[in-house]
């Protein structure tokens, strides 16, 4: 028996190509390819039993008869039974154009060459998509049924089925695959598509929270989604059947699941938090008709929706079709499969099978530059706070990778010190001393700067005061809330204000502001240190709107606990879990690297959170830590070298790490 392939080296028709080999009565199993995939086809099926019954035909989609001379098609005249097409571009970011010349265009030239060759059944493989908008149950004998269809790429679907059913002079078969993703046994997928739209977002969703933390999202509707194994199977198994011409085949689970259900599995396969209450988009109804569909005509509207879809890796494009309005019946499939032992696998026995492959070989990031080398080589970088601790350390980083760091801080000496080691290194800095508390001084640092340099890409506002203070003892210091927010907070903004105009002008820029996990989490004696990070935090968010169509990010990081000189004076912090400067610096490098709105802990997300849900109990909880974690010797003037933490408070700090205490 002879068989002739389109599509043989994709998902779905390599994994046909293999079951096609191994059947007792096969003969040549002819396979288009373009010239430049012959190696590819070569490579797929070289080890394969039975690989010596392909013959490749050079051909095209886009050309008449596929590409296939005159002679060509003579030779193979009346030898094919089957003629399998599955060439088609899936991919629903796709034009109009494209869509139309792979689609459709492709399917009437492979029909063509079908009738030519006088071939046995041609067997067309479709998609769920040609049902479009239809609702209710769509049976496997419907077709046209005036549903909408309001994609390029379910027209196309729609319309190269149509050619299938009234253009072949043999027998046809049509198989409508619902979505389909990697094989249930190896994971083993080709491309993103479908559900892997959403990994990326799954994927983000765990690094920032515990598994266990409990999710409230949206509920889209019903998806249909099938193993590429499953359907090869299928499909094999069918095509070879007697008697069933002139019949379409849903591909698809007899068992649709709710979308919800499935990112579910997804999330649990990947260890991420789930969404544990779903809320039905069909609520969107109750508004009054189109007032979703014109507010996503304003421009803003749109832009918004974009940039939050981007920030996941998640196209347009595919959004309103997510969900399924259509049910696919598959009584016809599941009586031609009777016996077989051929059906789908509940997605629960797989989904970790499918992550597992997409997070080591289809997740994007492991195909860019997202090195921080990449990010930083050849910028200008300023680091206030540079002479020692957190600012030393990024400074160190950034030389290292190829980047000019342009040292701020007071101490000259430091600084100098500083730049010596860097260019030891090979590296370039370049020293700037200022009290960032005085504005006068911070106009001088920027005319300098700009003098030397014709421009500044990334700015780190690292240099802060802290102060740990109850307010109780600073009933006297007003001058405590004066000096943290001279510097924290109005100094910081006067740096920015300064470069900013420089960098809207250029639309390109990124700030990077290292704030505390304290603004999350709000401890105790810490008012006059919280309240200036959380004014520069509002401050940052607010601007960060406005700039963020000139290309200007803005980035926070709510540093936890770091063994620097500004601990020190509290001596209950030397037996505290703490991150090193090192470490610190880490963070900031991977906020130039990535540019996120804000780097942030587990317990400080969770902190926020439990404040938002629950304040009341909040205050209780941090209440008793005020009575554990008592004012230290310094915030009282004086000096105890005695001073030390005891094992309640080492407890707590373990189990809150990070926090300040």
């Amino acid at each position: 028996m002879n068989y002739f392939v389109t599509g043989g080296t994709g998902l779905i028709g390599r994994r046909l190509i293999e079951r096609l080999l191994v059947r007792d009565d096969v003969g040549d199993v002819y396979v288009l390819v373009r010239p430049s995939s012959v190696e590819k086809l070569a490579t797929q099926i070289e080890r394969l039993p039975g690989a010596e019954h392909v013959r490749p035909i050079a051909g095209d989609l886009t050309e008449p008869n596929l590409g296939l001379s005159d002679d060509g098609i003579a030779k193979l005249r009346g030898s094919v039974d089957h003629f399998f097409h599955l060439a088609a571009i899936y991919d629903m970011t796709a034009d109009e154009e494209r869509n139309r010349l792979a689609n459709v265009e492709g399917t009437r030239h492979a029909v063509a060459l079908a009738n030519a060759l006088e071939a046995g059944t041609f067997h067309h493989v479709s998609s769920i998509a040609a049902a479009g908008r239809f609702k209710g149950l769509f049976r496997e004998d419907m077709f046209d049924e005036g549903q909408k269809l309001d994609h390029p790429y379910h027209r196309s679907k729609f319309e190269s089925e149509r050619i299938a059913r009234t253009q072949v002079r043999g027998g046809w078969r049509v198989y409508r695959p619902a979505i389909v993703v990697g094989d249930s046994q190896t994971g083993e997928m080709d491309k993103i598509d479908g559900p892997y739209y959403f990994f990326k977002a799954i994927q983000k969703l765990r690094s920032m929270l515990p598994q266990w933390f409990p999710l409230v999202g949206p509920e889209l509707g019903y998806t249909n989604i099938v193993p590429v194994d499953f359907v090869a199977d299928a499909l094999d198994h069918i095509a070879h059947k007697p008697g069933l011409d002139g019949q379409a085949f849903h591909l698809a689970d007899p068992r649709p699941q709710r979308s919800g259900e499935a990112m579910n599995e997804f999330a649990r396969a990947a260890h991420a938090p789930q969404l544990v209450m779903r809320i039905d988009s069909r609520l969107v109804a109750a508004l009054p008709k189109g007032t979703i569909s014109m507010l996503m005509k304003l421009p803003a509207a749109r832009g918004v929706r974009r940039s939050f879809l981007s920030d996941y890796g998640i196209p347009d494009e595919i959004v309103d079709h997510v969900a399924l309005t259509a049910q696919f019946d598959t009584r016809d499939t599941e009586r031609a499969l009777e016996g077989s032992g051929i059906e789908v696998p509940p997605l629960s026995s797989y989904a970790t099978k499918l992550w597992d492959y997409w997070e080591r070989n289809l997740d994007p990031d492991l195909y860019r530059d997202n090195s921080f080398e990449g990010a930083v080589n050849g910028k200008t970088v300023i680091i206030t706070g540079a002479s020692s601790g957190i600012g030393r350390a990024a400074a160190l980083k950034i030389a290292r990778a190829g980047g000019v760091p342009l040292l701020v801080a007071r101490r000259a000496e430091a600084l100098e010190e500083l730049k010596h080691e860097i260019e030891a290194l090979g590296g370039s800095a370049y020293v700037y001393t200022a009290d960032l508390s005085d504005t006068r001084a911070i106009e001088q640092l920027t005319e300098r700067i700009f003098a030397d340099h014709p421009a500044v890409d990334v700015l780190v506002n690292n240099a802060g005061r802290s102060i740990r203070r109850s307010i109780a003892l600073s009933y006297d210091r007003f001058h405590d809330f004066e000096r943290t927010i001279q510097l924290n907070y109005l100094g910081t903004i006067k740096l920015i204000i300064q470069l900013l105009p420089h960098m809207r002008e250029r639309r390109t820029g990124h700030v990077v502001n290292v704030s505390s996990i304290g603004v999350q989490t709000n401890p105790p004696r810490f008012s006059a240190y919280v309240a200036s990070k959380a004014a520069l935090d509002a401050f940052t968010r607010v601007v960060g709107s406005e700039t963020i169509g000139d290309g200007v990010h803005f980035t926070t990081i709510h540093m936890p606990l770091v063994r620097t000189a500004m601990i020190a004076p509290t001596r209950i912090y030397d037996s505290f879990p703490t991150i090193s400067p090192d470490e610190a610096a880490d963070l900031i490098c991977e906020a130039i690297r990535s540019k996120p709105k804000q780097i942030n802990t587990r317990l400080g997300t969770f902190g926020e959170v439990a404040y938002a849900l629950a304040p009341k109990a909040v205050d209780q909880i941090l209440h008793m830590a005020y009575k554990v974690f008592p004012d230290s010797a310094a915030a009282k003037g004086a000096v105890d070298p005695a001073e030390h933490a005891s094992t309640e408070q080492v407890a707590l700090a373990h189990l809150m790490k990070g926090v300040h205490w």
